[in-house]
């Protein structure tokens, strides 16, 4: 069977070309109620880049019990984070994508053209790029709001785009960023969010790192997320000059029985509890805007276990979202690895106003053959 390719069929070539940039995040369901939460936990827990188990073994598992089980439990726990205006995660990534674009236009007026994309749920990546192919993007940046690398999202995304471009006959020039761990801006916009959060509350005991986890097995076959996370703690303590023995670093999230990272966020936080320190605050560094997993999962659920086991204070300090120097790093982020295209854009914005109209002459031209 032949391969269909895809193709806009009124492409204006008198129109300018622009550089396009794609924002994506994990995702989110598109309610708080386990229908929502089971589609999307099918599509998430089916991406092999996510659960690296035989694929015939994994569909029994996922659809014999998961789906059954964890839907109902799930919808509860996103249900105490949804707001007015929907998602936290979808809501936050909205306005960071609004903000980019706005520091982009001041920067470069007229040359970006950015979209939002959710790896699993809505708006999906194909949506996406179909947006930003009829705003004109000939030149696309993909930019995972990962931080830290891991195959089980970045390398996810990557998929994701490939997948959508792969049947398209006309495929934009491309640049992944594959993670911006230990990027200036970052580091030193989580570092100005934890100063800034102790002039309003009083610098605890114990500042905890608290980073997704994924299975321990994916580290030990190379995956570089665990080094990563380190890499960033580090970087920030030192911005920060935290004395060793005032934070740590540990893992959240964790699912089944298998190994994750250690240590576990959780159980940290009960140890601390039951050995008097009183106070303390815990950072999300891996998470571009505040989800299902920092809200709930860490200033809810966490907060209880780390209270209930004796501690006194707890804070959460949330994710970067919309800060102006996190947007401003981001937009750094943009324009460096987009540096090789900026002639590019200049001499098409000029060219664009001299070219013949592209519809008369597709018109012409389709006459002139019949």
């Amino acid at each position: 069977m032949a391969i269909r390719y895809t193709a806009r069929h009124d492409f204006d070539h008198s129109a300018a070309q622009r550089i396009g940039v794609l924002l994506v995040n994990l995702g989110t369901p598109d309610a708080p109620d386990a229908a929502s939460v089971r589609r999307y936990l099918a599509q998430f827990l089916w991406d092999p880049r996510v659960i690296e188990v035989p694929r015939p073994l994994w569909w029994l598992i996922l659809h014999g019990v998961i789906l059954r089980i964890r839907p109902k439990r799930s919808a509860r726990a996103y249900a105490s984070v949804w707001t007015e205006a929907g998602s936290p995660l979808l809501v936050h990534s909205k306005a960071q994508r609004a903000a980019l674009a706005d520091v982009l236009e001041q920067r470069a007026p007229d040359r970006f053209r950015v979209a939002l994309a959710m790896r699993y749920g809505r708006p999906d990546v194909e949506a996406a790029l179909v947006e930003l192919a009829a705003a004109g993007v000939s030149r696309l940046m993909v930019l995972p709001m990962y931080p830290q690398y891991s195959a089980t999202t970045t390398g996810s995304v990557f998929d994701a785009v490939s997948e959508a471009l792969w049947r398209r006959r006309w495929v934009p020039h491309l640049a992944f960023n594959a993670g911006y761990h230990d990027h200036p801006r970052y580091v030193a916009a989580l570092a100005a969010s934890i100063a800034e959060h102790w002039r309003t509350a009083p610098a605890p005991e114990r500042l905890l790192f608290s980073f997704h986890g994924i299975p321990r097995r994916y580290f030990l076959s190379g995956d570089p997320y665990h080094c990563q996370c380190h890499n960033t703690t580090r970087l920030v303590t030192e911005a920060l000059g935290l004395e060793p023995g005032r934070w740590q670093v540990s893992f959240q999230s964790r699912v089944g029985r298998e190994e994750w990272l250690r240590p576990y966020t959780d159980e940290t936080l009960e140890q601390w509890g039951r050995e008097g320190v009183n106070s303390v605050h815990v950072v999300c560094p891996g998470f571009a805007a505040d989800c299902l997993e920092t809200l709930e999962e860490i200033a809810m659920e966490n907060r209880e276990r780390f209270l209930h086991a004796g501690g006194s204070t707890f804070d959460y300090i949330p994710a970067l979202n919309t800060r102006a120097d996190h947007i401003d790093g981001l937009a750094d982020i943009v324009m460096d690895t987009t540096a090789p295209w900026q002639d590019w854009a200049d001499r098409e914005l000029e060219a664009s106003a001299a070219r013949p109209n592209a519809r008369q002459e597709r018109a012409r031209a389709l006459g002139a053959e019949n």
